[in-house]
């Protein structure tokens, strides 16, 4: 199994795919998804593997069809947007309609932000 998710990384990092790429890159999944399940036989991750990242790996074909070789790019940058945006405003929030406030939250940060760009450009820069 972790044979064939290396295949899977090493494929999927490559600056160009071909289509006989794109078809290696479906039987590592398929040799992946099969025997994952020795995580869970030897007691390494248990309830079935369902993390997110691995779920996404089902995508990457047609998201390569659509947009390209990803070339790299890590889910690590949408984890932290989504820390910075939604996971940090929600804990400031009073968990009572929270969406409400973690937008009111994001949009203070980013007229804060605004505000503190304004002020370095005119040579007077400010930390909050």
């Amino acid at each position: 199994a972790l044979a064939a998710f290396l295949d899977f990384c090493y494929i999927v990092h490559q600056s160009t795919l071909e289509e006989a790429d794109l078809n290696a890159l479906d039987n590592a999944l398929q040799h992946f998804e099969t025997e994952r399940v020795i995580f869970e036989t030897e007691g390494i991750h248990s309830d079935s593997i369902s993390i997110p990242q691995i779920h996404a790996l089902k995508h990457y074909r047609e998201a390569i069809e659509l947009f390209g070789a990803p070339n790299g790019i890590s889910t690590s940058i949408i984890e932290s947007k989504h820390i910075r945006a939604v996971k940090m405003p929600y804990q400031r929030s009073n968990k009572n309609e929270e969406l409400g406030q973690v937008l009111l939250i994001n949009q203070h940060q980013d007229k804060l932000a605004q505000f503190q760009a304004k002020c370095f450009d005119k040579g007077k820069p400010i930390k909050f």
